[in-house]
């Protein structure tokens, strides 16, 4: 299966990575300045479950069409990525989008053809630092994929082949939407919490009510799931909130670390837009409300300064 990956930082550069260890025909859509870095020091991974080091085969715009394309970019970009995904496009392509949320799902049926995209997420930590190499912050790299629509069941069939290479043991879901709605549950009040009070969850969780508050915003999410046709399992939820509220962790949501270096956030695709569905159903989030406008503040005054 000849593969695009869109990206090569923290999440495409981890997976394409593995899928190159393990012998997978994989390309890196990347821009200039990415493609030159990897064309001159090869794709490089620091991982406690292996490191690699491969050398890559970029392109700055797809010169054929591929049969599986990974959509590994920020949800800050999707305009842009599906732009640059659609020449790679033929009439058996399969999509694979690994953004954060389900927002960016209408924006990809609205310009690909549905039947071809499929639904999936990751769980990973990981980033890339200023030398451009990938760095694996925890031994979590779980992927689950899985069919939207009855007739995707063959596609999800191939593309969970050509994912197993590498040791990344993707998940094929039966209910990938289901799953998809629980992940964005959780990262919204994880990147509510720790957004809004600038600090880990360990920090919050110590205070006099951070476990409460961070309670009643995954409850708040949860409710509008359950109101959107998606209700998260109880069992789902007990274990979100034992990380959400564990004093000794420094974890924090990656939209944390873009607040801290003053880049764009995915604020839109996932605080502003589950607040946009609780509004939708009638849902009371007065949390949310409270950190999802603190996120658009942010927005606003990082518009001004970059002006």
């Amino acid at each position: 299966m000849r593969i695009l990956i869109l990206g090569a930082g923290a999440i495409g550069g981890y997976y394409g990575g593995r899928l190159l260890d393990g012998g997978a025909d994989v390309t890196f859509l990347v821009r200039t300045k990415r493609a030159a870095l990897l064309c001159r020091n090869g794709l490089i991974v620091h991982s406690a479950l292996g490191d690699v080091k491969a050398d890559v085969h970029t392109e700055e715009r797809p010169g054929r069409i591929y049969d599986l394309v990974v959509l590994a970019c920020k949800a800050t970009g999707l305009d842009a990525a599906i732009d640059a995904i659609l020449p790679a496009i033929g009439p058996d392509t399969t999509v694979l989008p690994l953004l954060n949320g389900v927002r960016h799902l209408a924006m990809l049926d609205e310009r690909i053809p549905q039947a071809a995209i499929l639904g999936g997420l990751c769980h990973i930590g990981a980033t890339m630092d200023d030398k451009g190499e990938i760095r694996h912050l925890n031994d979590l790299q779980r992927i689950a994929l899985g069919a939207r629509r009855p007739e995707q069941g063959r596609a999800a069939e191939r593309v969970h082949a050509a994912l197993s290479r590498g040791g990344i043991a993707p998940v094929l879901s039966t209910d990938i939407m289901q799953e998809m709605w629980e992940k964005f549950v959780f990262l919204t009040a994880y990147a509510g919490l720790t957004c809004m009070m600038r600090a880990p969850v360990g920090a919050i969780a110590a205070t006099t009510h951070g476990k409460a508050v961070a309670r009643e915003l995954l409850e708040e999410c949860a409710a509008i799931a359950t109101a959107s046709g998606y209700p998260p399992a109880a069992e789902f939820i007990e274990s979100s909130f034992v990380t959400l509220s564990d004093e000794r962790s420094e974890g924090a949501a990656s939209m944390l670390r873009d607040v801290l270096q003053n880049r764009k956030t995915e604020q839109d695709h996932i605080l502003a837009d589950m607040l946009s569905r609780a509004r939708s159903a009638g849902v009371s989030a007065p949390i949310l409300r409270l950190a999802s406008t603190h996120m658009e503040a942010y927005e606003a005054l990082r518009a001004v300064h970059s002006d």
